[in-house]
């Protein structure tokens, strides 16, 4: 069920910038006065707002990669995108040190669960969820290791942060190793073992393939854009969505979604992805079956059908009731 409250919003000062790797900035945000921040735990991810040149916000999902007992500071690392839809770039050009930027959170959709023995893998600029991972799991004193893979070494943030972990962080960049040997970790399922992941798809498709026997639950993983597979095979017909709380029946059309429906009858729902990967506007079912097509939710959730993304997800009978 989605028991996390709405985020709260505030408005921010980047206190340091920092060059994490090639094309990776690393900001610390603080309070203008310098008091704490909510607190957070590892794989935890916060909204950041930036101003559309359209004057629309440009709303990207950054997870905090700094130390959670750091109470009046939060860290975030952002990857220039060449080919991205303008928010690494508005990272990247306009927040120097003493700029401001509106957030929202933090959210974890992402939670490190606890295991006597762990297996991180992180490719490129998803190790910024991992990092506060394996300190956690270091500090419990679990047995853990990381793999981590990127396209150059010059190109793979924190390698420095790592370091003192030794020989449990595995470093392979690409051009020197090929890539992650995933067979090599994960060709035998270990009933007392959990994997946490988050990098590129194809990565991630991967971890899931080698992961398929193993025993339910063992992975999890985070996802920075919408998994191919996510979307339903299923038509998008129109049908009914009741909102319980407001007391308002709407027709959501086939070309819209639950979330745009909602949106065009005046009602306020926090959102922020539009893709089905950040869970800001998971909601929950009432009644009626739905149709997911997220990449965030686990199958267990999926089966449960108690919960659902509306901002891509839809209806596979003629009616929902939601708690809206």
């Amino acid at each position: 069920m989605n028991d996390q409250l709405p985020p709260a919003q505030t408005t921010l000062t980047v206190a340091a910038r920092t060059l994490a790797a090639e094309g990776v900035v690393a900001l610390t945000l603080r309070r203008p006065d310098g008091g704490a921040l909510p607190a957070w735990t590892p794989g935890a991810h916060i909204d950041v707002l930036l101003d559309g040149e359209d004057g629309d916000d440009l709303i990207r999902q950054y997870s905090l990669c700094g130390h959670p007992a750091e109470g009046d500071a939060w860290q975030i690392a952002v990857l220039r995108e060449p080919g991205g839809r303008g928010g690494s770039a508005y990272v990247h050009d306009r927040l120097y040190v003493g700029a401001t930027v509106r957030v929202r959170g933090p959210r974890n959709n992402f939670p490190l669960r606890p295991a006597a023995r762990q297996l991180f893998i992180a490719g490129g600029v998803g190790i910024t969820p991992i990092l506060p991972m394996v300190e956690a799991a270091e500090a419990a004193g679990a047995d853990w290791r990381l793999l981590y893979g990127g396209r150059t070494r010059t190109s793979m943030a924190f390698l420095d942060r790592l370091a003192p972990h030794g020989e449990r962080v595995l470093v392979r960049p690409q051009d020197e190793y090929g890539l992650l040997d995933l067979a090599a970790h994960l060709g035998v399922p270990e009933e007392d073992m959990l994997v946490h992941a988050c990098g590129p798809e194809p990565l991630l498709r991967a971890v899931q393939e080698r992961c398929a026997d193993w025993p339910p639950g063992t992975l999890g993983v985070e996802r920075f854009a919408p998994a191919r597979a996510a979307s339903s095979t299923a038509p998008a017909e129109a049908f009914e969505v009741e909102l319980a709380r407001s007391g308002v029946t709407l027709t959501v059309p086939a070309g819209r979604s639950v979330l745009e429906t909602v949106e065009e009858a005046g009602i306020a729902i926090d959102f922020s992805c539009r893709e089905g990967t950040c869970g800001t506007c998971e909601t929950d079912v009432l009644d009626g079956r739905p149709d997911h097509r997220d990449s965030l939710l686990t199958e267990d959730e999926r089966a449960a059908g108690d919960t659902m993304l509306i901002c891509v997800s839809r209806s596979f009978g003629p009616r929902l009731v939601l708690d809206l």
